[in-house]
């Protein structure tokens, strides 16, 4: 027997059959053969969007807030670029790293 690989599914796909179940024009057996997963799936899906729903509209929307800190990216850039500047103006320790390799 073949092992089988985990299906994961986006979040669009999960809020899509979870919206689904809450209009209530279908069964849950239904939703889940229509879109192939487990009833217990959807009874999930339904129940986590049930609760979290509030959240979509609490606190401030994110408009181009980074994701990552930006400053310390750039301080690690040039923190990388002084280094290569450095070795680069030293040729006998470049020649041993290189040497070192082998």
């Amino acid at each position: 027997m073949a092992p089988t690989t985990r299906r994961k599914f986006t979040a669009e796909f999960k809020a899509q059959v979870a919206v689904a179940a809450l209009k209530g024009d279908k069964t849950v057996a239904e939703i889940a053969q229509t879109h192939g997963i487990h009833p217990a799936m959807v009874t999930q899906w339904k129940g986590r969007l049930e609760k979290e729903a509030a959240q979509v509209f609490e606190g401030k929307p994110r408009t181009g807030e980074p994701l990552v800190d930006v400053d310390a990216l750039y301080r690690k850039i040039g923190q990388i670029e002084m280094e290569r500047d450095f070795l680069a103006s030293r040729p006998g320790i470049v020649a041993a790293l290189q040497r070192g390799r082998r």
